[in-house]
């Protein structure tokens, strides 16, 4: 299964204006989504190892939205085109964080604080990211800790270790925050 995303209006708003609200990494992959490229067109063309976190992330915040699910039966193994022509499939709805229940673990959003505190001292050092360190530790609840989690695993992949063990700490991390 292969989604095509494109630019909501508000997405390509964000192209023009910059508003400073996406790191690097996340407006690199909006600037790629074009309506025509599927997600592994995308992950050819991106060296990101959260792309499919990294697209769900801007599909609920509103920059992009799914135009065509598509499932490829078998392909050309030179060129890559599907032999069999495509089928289009339900496009896929949710979170890339799970539900939370209706009284959050305050244990859960310590053990996310101290995993994400900890994986960016050891991946990055302890003052690279200092203030997103301290944006983390301030954090007061599931929410405050989400939103910084794209800002997280983008220093993260931005170190070798970190990029080799990206999905590895993103699934880790997913299940308690």
């Amino acid at each position: 299964m292969s989604t095509i995303f494109s630019k909501t209006e508000q997405g390509q708003e964000e192209i023009k204006a910059r508003s400073g609200s996406l790191t690097q990494h996340v407006r690199q992959v909006l600037i790629f989504v074009n309506g025509k490229r599927d997600t592994d067109a995308l992950r050819k063309t991106l060296p990101a190892d959260d792309l499919e976190s990294t697209l769900q992330m801007l599909h609920e915040q509103g920059y992009i939205e799914a135009v065509e699910m598509i499932e490829i039966h078998d392909s050309d193994p030179v060129s890559g085109t599907p032999l069999v022509p495509a089928e289009k499939a339900p496009i896929p709805t949710g979170s890339i964080f799970r539900d939370l229940p209706p009284t959050p673990s305050t244990k859960e959003l310590e053990l996310a604080r101290n995993f994400m505190m900890n994986t960016l001292k050891s991946f990055t050092g302890p003052y690279a990211t200092i203030s997103l360190i301290e944006k983390v530790d301030a954090a007061q609840s599931h929410t405050e800790m989400r939103a910084q989690f794209n800002y997280w695993i983008d220093a993260i992949i931005k170190t070798g270790p970190g990029k080799q063990r990206a999905d590895e700490l993103r699934c880790a991390l997913l299940k308690i925050i």
